[in-house]
């Protein structure tokens, strides 16, 4: 694990003078699941207010003891794999869930369970972060907020923030009790059959079972089988 959280510390973004790195592009598979560790409005996901600056210590990662305890109605923090949703059914969709330069889906990073326990509509809240794995889609959107580019912003990085009140219609008002018998109230809405990570809104034309998020997760995941049923017959 430790390799791969060099990775995000390390990550560094430089200007568009930087042309060598433009094509570059970041691990294109999500990061092990771990475990972070946390230092010190209705249901939906909304972005974030991206002018409020704030350093703040989020923790440190750490590798669960068990698999089980990243499911959502524990309620984990965590990052690389893919999200935990809090809310399982109303999930980003459209060009919220896409980077604003390449129209990729954006790749899962981290989550954060942030409850704030002074606001009932807020006894469950999430926050969750998303990129684009290009760095010339990086290197654009630093340099577009260099430009303070007002007219129509467009980001690489996407931050969306959820939050539920105690009763609601997922998960029960008492606390999970973590002995393996905890389970969600209900099922969560289909997600894409080759991130796992966005609602799968379009199925297969084919098969008329397996969903996806996009024409293009559809496309690589096609491609995907061709070529090992290719292998399979050599």
């Amino acid at each position: 694990m430790e390799p791969n959280a060099d990775k995000l510390r390390g990550l560094r973004i430089t200007s568009l003078d930087d042309e060598d790195d433009d094509e570059t592009e970041l691990p294109n598979q999500p990061l092990p699941a771990s475990t972070v560790t946390v230092a010190a409005a209705p249901s939906g996901y909304d972005d974030e207010d991206e002018d409020e600056e704030a350093e703040v210590m989020l923790g440190f990662l750490e590798k669960p003891k068990h698999p089980g305890l990243l499911l959502r109605h524990l309620f984990p923090s965590k990052a690389g794999g893919i999200p935990a949703w809090l809310d399982p059914v109303n999930l980003p969709t459209g060009n919220s869930s896409c980077c604003g330069f390449c129209g990729e889906p954006l790749h899962f990073v981290l989550q954060i369970y942030a409850p704030i326990e002074s606001n009932a509509a807020a006894f469950h809240r999430t926050l969750f972060m998303f990129m684009c794995p290009s760095m010339a889609c990086l290197h654009r959107d630093q340099h577009e907020q260099w430009t303070r580019n007002q007219g129509n912003p467009r980001r690489s990085v996407r931050v969306f923030r959820c939050q539920l009140p105690r009763t609601n219609v997922f998960y029960s008002s008492e606390p999970p009790s973590r002995n393996n018998s905890d389970k969600p109230l209900c099922a969560g809405a289909a997600l894409c059959h080759w991130c796992g990570t966005w609602k799968g809104d379009k199925i297969c034309g084919g098969c008329k079972k397996s969903r996806y998020c996009s024409e293009k997760h559809q496309l690589r995941h096609c491609t995907g089988a061709l070529v090992i049923k290719m292998i399979a017959y050599r």
